[in-house]
């Protein structure tokens, strides 16, 4: 018991030198790093709401918070560790050998993240855009560091990895204040089509169809029963689905009513008797 008591004396007059030496750098490293962690908090959430006064692209909000929270964070932690005494160019020196052993393990998702860079630099679309892309179609509700959120017009959510996105083909539906509205059909080949024409473009006298250009109807083709017309008008983009749903029913019920017939596919069989 008495070997044991003057092991803990020897042991403590060694260390309790070292521990009173740092325990100031110790605990002045720990405030350090709450306060910091608190105040990178704080101000994510003033630079966030900052943007939203300004009416800044809500997809912008979460991806600058979310970088800018990493980055700085990173940085307090450097802070921290050279406070306490570690040297700042060797823990560098490991978080870049750690950086480069995880970038090898993630390259996917590296690229993800190069993609959403690109996406935010070159804006191909915003939040509420409807795009179509990677073979999914939808409104972008996100965009965040690593993927992009869309919701499809049956409410479900699509996940779309940034870097196939930024490398894929993008058709934005929302870019442009108008868009031409194509309602196509078919008229019986004994039918009047400057008659049909007439009807078309009366349908088109409707408030929501711009005068420039003017709508016009095309003979786009002649069918296998049906001569195929085409309606062409331009309307702002918000009305582009309900104009095209609308017109076509009421095209239907004006041609009807006109004494035009709109065909359903037919085959003429002849049968030959055998001789």
């Amino acid at each position: 018991m008495e070997m044991n008591v003057e092991q803990l004396v020897k042991m403590s007059e060694t260390w309790l030198p070292v521990m009173m030496q740092y325990a100031g750098q110790l605990t002045l490293a720990i405030i350090t790093l709450l306060i910091g962690w608190c105040l990178i908090n704080g101000l994510i959430g003033k630079v966030a709401a900052l943007m939203q006064r300004r009416n800044v692209d809500r997809a912008l909000h979460s991806f600058i918070a979310s970088l800018a929270g990493i980055i700085l964070k990173v940085l307090l932690l450097v802070s921290v560790a050279s406070m306490i005494g570690v040297e700042t160019t060797s823990f560098i020196a490991v978080i870049g050998a750690a950086g480069l052993a995880i970038g090898l393990a993630l390259q996917g998702s590296l690229g993800n993240f190069a993609g959403g860079v690109l996406i935010m630099l070159f804006r191909p679309f915003r939040a509420g855009d409807w795009i179509e892309a990677q073979g999914v179609s939808g409104s972008v509700d996100s965009i965040q560091i690593f993927h992009t959120t869309l919701k499809t017009a049956d409410n479900k959510v699509v996940i779309v990895p940034n870097g196939s996105l930024s490398n894929g083909h993008i058709t934005n539906y929302s870019r442009e204040p108008k868009r031409r509205a194509d309602i196509n059909l078919g008229i019986d080949y004994s039918s009047d089509i400057q008659l049909a024409r007439e009807v078309l473009l009366k349908i088109a006298e409707d408030p929501r169809v711009h005068r420039d250009p003017e709508p016009v109807v095309f003979v786009t083709g002649l069918g296998d029963s049906a001569v195929n017309l085409s309606l062409r008008v331009w309307v702002a983009t918000p009305d582009f689905w309900p104009v095209t749903f609308g017109f076509t029913e009421l095209a239907k019920e004006r041609l009807t009513e006109a004494g035009i017939g709109i065909p359903f596919p037919q085959r003429v069989v002849h049968l030959v008797q055998p001789s």
